[in-house]
């Protein structure tokens, strides 16, 4: 939810919306606090519990929505609210869990005696170790301009480096992705909305690129690598691309041929920061690779990301009014 919410107020902040971005700002703050108050009390009260979700194959990369959650929040911090302190201390926060989960996660995967097959195991979730790695990668190419050198070369071969190890996780992990859908049983039950973390975390490794080329003139080796980086910022964006027709031919597979019910989950949010993040990411290429061609993809997408968090908050209403309305057992 705070992805969703963070990467679409930013890309109405991109499109002179600032009462949409400025609200939506405010509700993710709110939102971020909330959750994070409530994912401690979890691990306060049900360590055990905790735990075991960290090292389940299906649950446990869903944690690293920490990371890209705080690292969403403090690039509004940097873009909307103008403060890059906040901002900083979200990014060196994110980078802590970052260490601590990712290592955590799969680790106790990798330990863990009793595992499931491929096609139980593996989900689109799993690229949230794509889309957390790069999330830090953004935050820190945004705060670096602001950063007195030699701080801001260094941040920028974080961000760098970051980048190309998000870029070597999505190819392990997209890989195996594509072949459970094509060599495994594929039931609607199986096509959770997170798989449109398939489509995500190019488009923030897109954006991740598309920072790095704005800032190649604070950072002389950016500038010895660029034509590396302008490459594989399109490659990025045109594998982001290919996802949209296919996720949404089996969208309509699973909910209008196979007739799937369609009612709120939470896990719908991870088909909005997409939506959201493929906005902003191909509004920030064409500025930095002056590509003004593709201006009118953006300008559509960000009214359907919109319109897909609105959809996502109503349903998240819904819910809370009918769990309102029951009679206390």
């Amino acid at each position: 939810m705070v992805m969703a919410t963070g990467i679409v107020s930013i890309a109405a902040h991109l499109y002179d919306m600032p009462a949409v971005a400025g609200v939506l700002f405010a509700a993710n703050i709110i939102a971020y606090l909330v959750l994070l108050v409530l994912t401690g009390l979890r691990l306060l009260w049900y360590p055990r519990a905790f735990l075991a979700d960290m090292a389940d194959h299906q649950r446990g990369p869903g944690n690293l929505t920490l990371v890209a959650g705080t690292c969403v929040l403090g690039s509004q911090f940097v873009l909307i609210a103008g403060d890059v302190a906040i901002a900083a201390i979200l990014w060196a926060i994110a980078v802590m869990l970052w260490i601590v989960l990712i290592y955590g996660i799969f680790a106790a995967l990798s330990v863990k005696r009793d595992k499931p097959g491929l096609a139980e195991g593996i989900n689109g979730g799993w690229l949230l170790a794509v889309v957390s790695t790069q999330a830090i990668a953004v935050l820190a190419a945004l705060i670096a301009p602001h950063w007195a050198q030699p701080h801001r070369v260094e941040l920028n071969f974080l961000a760098l480096s970051m980048w190309l190890w998000g870029g070597m996780l999505y190819i392990w992990m997209a890989a195996l992705i594509f072949y459970r859908y094509a060599f495994f049983e594929f039931a609607p039950g199986d096509l959770s909305p997170p798989y449109w973390i398939n489509m995500g975390a190019m488009a923030i490794s897109t954006l991740a690129g598309s920072l790095l080329i704005l800032n190649a003139a604070d950072a002389p080796f950016l500038q010895s690598v660029l034509p590396f980086v302008r490459g594989f910022t399109i490659f990025y964006w045109a594998t982001g691309s290919w996802w949209i027709p296919m996720l949404v031919v089996l969208a309509v597979w699973r909910y209008v041929l196979r007739r799937f019910p369609l009612r709120y989950d939470p896990l719908y949010w991870g088909a909005v920061f997409p939506l959201g993040m493929y906005t902003v990411a191909t509004w920030q290429m064409a500025r930095a690779l002056d590509l003004g061609f593709l201006d009118a993809i953006p300008h559509v997408f960000v009214y359907l990301a919109l319109l897909a968090w609105a959809a996502a908050f109503a349903g998240l209403l819904g819910t809370l009014w009918r769990g309102l309305r029951q009679p206390a057992l």
